[in-house]
């Protein structure tokens, strides 16, 4: 990455999710410290610092080709391989092949639409805030699910799950809404994990290990042949 997008990714606009906290922050520099002092002043310049860090909202270039999926966040892929999505999203029990997105408090935290399509259902469930990269995380974390219907009618599911930090799910789109890939429906605050169902039939691009960005990372082809079985050749 050169110098010119590296600063462009550290100095990028903040969310207005993250505002709140910026806001507050500065608060707490200004006020805090005229009346406290000079620690409380660098304590909340320091805590505003990191919030617009942590909340930088970068512009991404999808690519052009509408037969994608692109990867919904930032991070580190921890988990590819088959699983049944939430029973919340209504998507049957049958395996599908899963992309678990593990985000560190260091990656971009938007969440971005991995295709084009209708969101048919947003479910949330409270839960519990376990290391968001192990694999249980899935069932047991506080988590919001969502359905995207495709336009050849196939689904999709997209999940936002907390983290051993995270205490905030974000998100800004609501059931029926139209989304174009790579385009933004939330975020997790401090630290999370994304995961993505594909539709039957279609098969990963993507390994263990590789490194995600949202709204350009390519995580699967959609253009294959319908009824591919799960884990077969494509």
């Amino acid at each position: 990455m050169s110098l010119v997008n590296s600063l462009s990714l550290v100095l990028a606009p903040p969310h207005p999710a993250g505002r709140p906290f910026i806001y507050g922050g500065a608060a707490v520099a200004l006020v805090g410290g005229l009346i406290f002092g000079a620690w409380l002043f660098w304590l909340g310049a320091a805590f505003t610092a990191f919030c617009l860090y942590f909340f930088r909202d970068p512009k991404r270039v999808h690519p052009p080709v509408r037969d994608l999926v692109l990867a919904p966040a930032d991070g580190k892929v921890v988990l590819v391989g088959p699983a049944i999505p939430p029973v919340e999203l209504e998507m049957g029990a049958a395996p599908r092949w899963r992309v678990a997105i593990f985000l560190s408090v260091m990656d971009v935290h938007v969440n971005r639409s991995p295709v084009q399509g209708r969101i048919s259902r947003i479910s949330y469930r409270p839960g519990k805030f376990l290391d968001a990269s192990v694999d249980k995380a899935s069932e047991e974390n506080e988590r919001n699910a969502l359905r995207f219907d495709l336009p050849d009618g196939r689904q999709l599911g997209c999940v936002q799950i907390a983290g051993l930090i995270a205490r905030r799910i974000v998100c800004n789109v609501n059931e029926g809404d139209q989304l174009l890939a790579g385009e933004r429906f939330g975020l997790i605050r401090f630290g999370s994990r994304t995961d993505v169902y594909l539709p039957e039939g279609v098969k990963p691009t993507v390994l263990v290990g590789q490194t995600m960005i949202g709204g350009e990372t390519i995580l699967a082809d959609l253009a294959v042949p319908l009824g591919v079985a799960l884990g077969g050749t494509v």
